[in-house]
């Protein structure tokens, strides 16, 4: 029998039993492709990291859900961060993961922001098509484009002009297939944020995604119009994503395998 040591994080937020729930796995070696996806289907949070201690590049972690390994994912990469600061001590974490290096510098306070990938701009889409797939009326949809977007992982970024075409979106999967969304109401609950945003899964919806939030981020700066997105615009070209806040070790725990 093998015993793994595993720890939840609630991470983009400072309070425990808050935020987006992780499952950290701290030492993934020796364990198959298909005994990590049983992990985390076990866990069944949105996603889970496995740690694989230093390399060349970084600190290796890979991330996945209960049916596919991503390259790159937000809350994954910040909370794997936070459980790896937490053991060395250090204030700026660089992470291996199939993406590619991702930095993630802290703060004394324990709030982190990761340096993501320079976004890539691809398809943009015809409102009727969209509103169609999520549900909406064509006039629920704000003029930006919508378009997809990528620091790492694509997402149709999708602006809705309020609160209550957000919170009445149904998600049209078979037509949508295997497209990513994120939605965003330019109209929001808190007076101090600029878009209420909803990620939407066809498993789940995820409360607070770092990966998506950097696209819109970017988004955001090219159509200008408790977790913290910046952007630069350098003579048009959109640079500098960074997305960051808090986590929060909730549980520490065993899991056994055969």
């Amino acid at each position: 029998m093998r015993t793994l040591a595993y720890e939840v994080w609630d991470v983009f937020t400072a309070k425990p039993l808050t935020g987006n729930q992780l499952g950290v796995f701290l030492n993934g070696r020796g364990l198959s492709d298909q005994e990590m996806f049983s992990l985390a289907r076990e866990l069944n949070f949105s996603e889970s990291v496995f740690l694989f201690g230093q390399t060349p590049k970084g600190h290796r972690v890979r991330i996945f859900t209960a049916t596919e390994e991503l390259p790159f994912a937000g809350h994954p990469s910040l909370g794997a961060a936070a459980a790896i600061r937490q053991r060395i001590h250090e204030q700026r974490i660089v992470l291996d993961l199939n993406a590619g290096p991702i930095p993630v510098e802290f703060d004394e306070t324990g709030y982190g922001e990761m340096q993501q990938a320079e976004p890539v701009f691809a398809e943009t889409y015809q409102k009727a098509e969209i509103a169609r797939w999520i549900g909406v009326q064509p006039d629920d949809i704000t003029d930006h484009p919508v378009e997809s977007v990528s620091t790492g992982r694509p997402n149709i970024i999708v602006g809705l002009k309020r609160l209550k075409a957000i919170r009445a979106v149904k998600m049209d999967w078979a037509s949508i297939g295997p497209r990513a969304f994120y939605l965003l109401s330019l109209e929001t609950e808190n007076p101090k944020a600029r878009a209420h945003a909803r990620k939407l899964t066809p498993r789940l919806e995820d409360p607070a995604t770092g990966s998506a939030a950097g696209c819109a981020a970017a988004w955001m700066v090219k159509h200008p119009g408790e977790l913290f997105v910046s952007a630069r615009n350098d003579a048009g070209k959109i640079t500098g994503v960074r997305v960051g806040g808090h986590a929060v070790r909730v549980m520490a725990g065993e899991l056994t395998l055969p």
